[in-house]
């Protein structure tokens, strides 16, 4: 694909920034809702970043946090009964405690977020380029005629056949994969810095699944996005993530580079994520599914979150796990596991030998 360019003019690169630029800095960021059972502690002193021309993959099981913290990114939360504490800075706004106001002109703009429905993401009484077209205008001072070109190039962009004339369809009269492919131009139509992406293949089947990632990695050359890809799929995190973050009732556990979490998990909780995944490998394997369920977020264990349902806590003396909640380590690599059975000095040793 082409590098593109604004509407300006100028080059998509060189308006998002250069690739490996931080362009999203999330700091001990905690979130908290209220409940008639007390307070539902979702998301719990996360830290992260995410960097142009990368994807970052945030993978666990439901109700680890995952779509919770994303949506916190673009304001999407009650603020009436949701409490954010921490900082979260997108090229350089602050955005907890943002007005409604600045959201509603860093969102599409700034950051975009592909559903993981977009047949509930998209409205049913409007046709599909119009809403694409309303998304860019909101931005960008130009006519209904200009917004409509601009619509149809994105669809366009996106693959999809005769664009004109699907432009003018309503949603009912996509497929599922081309309809994922409308919310992904919906998302880029204003050259967005990140994209969130949350579970953007969990409907479709697996030969769409397959075209959807290498559309969205193919735009993200194109704009020099960064991505930030939320999935329980770790099949989808070894084919496009450049780094991955693992979270477990709220907390991160284990991040990284991908290629070294998933070659090497060292943390227990990652380690039965990807022992539950079938190996592509013709011998016919046992899979080992990690025993017990999610903790309540309401009720969340004494200690390490994980520790009712780890096969390895009899392996670090005393009572610590159930105890003392470990601290997420940061060894000289930049490699962080929250863990008190890890050696960092093995986990470094192994990596550098590679």
């Amino acid at each position: 694909m082409s590098t593109g360019t604004s509407p300006s003019g100028a080059s998509i690169r060189d308006r998002v920034g250069s690739a490996g630029d931080v362009v999203l800095k999330v700091e001990d960021l905690s979130v908290r809702f209220a409940s008639d059972e007390g307070p539902v502690n979702a998301v719990q002193n996360l830290s992260y970043e995410a960097r142009l021309g990368r994807t970052l993959a945030v993978v666990g099981e439901s109700g680890s946090g995952k779509s919770v913290s994303s949506m916190t990114l673009l304001g999407l939360h009650n603020p009436k009964r949701t409490t954010i504490t921490g900082s979260i800075t997108l090229d350089g706004t602050e955005l907890v405690g943002a007005s409604e106001e600045t959201m509603r002109g860093l969102r599409s703009s700034s950051v975009a977020m592909v559903f993981q429905d977009p047949q509930s993401s998209l409205h049913p009484f409007f046709k599909v380029g119009k809403q694409i077209a309303e998304a860019y205008r909101a931005h960008h001072h130009v006519s209904a005629a200009v917004a409509n070109t601009r619509a149809v190039e994105m669809l366009e962009r996106v693959g999809i056949p005769n664009p004109a004339r699907r432009a003018k369809q309503y949603p009912h009269e996509f497929s599922g994969g081309m309809r994922q492919r409308a919310m992904i131009a919906l998302g880029l139509v204003n050259d967005p810095k990140l994209l969130v992406a949350d579970e953007p293949t969990t409907a479709l089947d697996v030969t769409v699944q397959a075209q959807i990632l290498d559309l969205i990695k193919d735009l993200q050359q194109e704009f020099g996005s960064a991505v930030i890809l939320i999935t329980h799929d770790l099949a989808v995190v070894a084919e496009v993530a450049d780094d991955i973050l693992v979270m477990y009732a709220g907390r991160a556990v284990e991040k990284g580079l991908a290629k070294h979490v998933l070659s090497q998990p060292n943390h227990p909780y990652t380690m039965g994520l990807l022992e539950s995944v079938p190996s592509a490998s013709e011998e016919v394997q046992e899979l080992r599914a990690i025993r017990g369920a999610p903790p309540s977020l309401v009720y969340l264990p004494s200690g390490c979150s994980f520790h009712p349902r780890c096969d390895y806590q009899d392996q670090v003396p005393g009572e610590r796990c159930v105890t003392e909640l470990p601290e997420l380590r940061i060894l000289p690599n930049g490699r962080q596991i929250r863990c008190h059975l890890v050696d960092p000095e093995r986990v470094l040793s192994q990596e550098t030998s590679r």
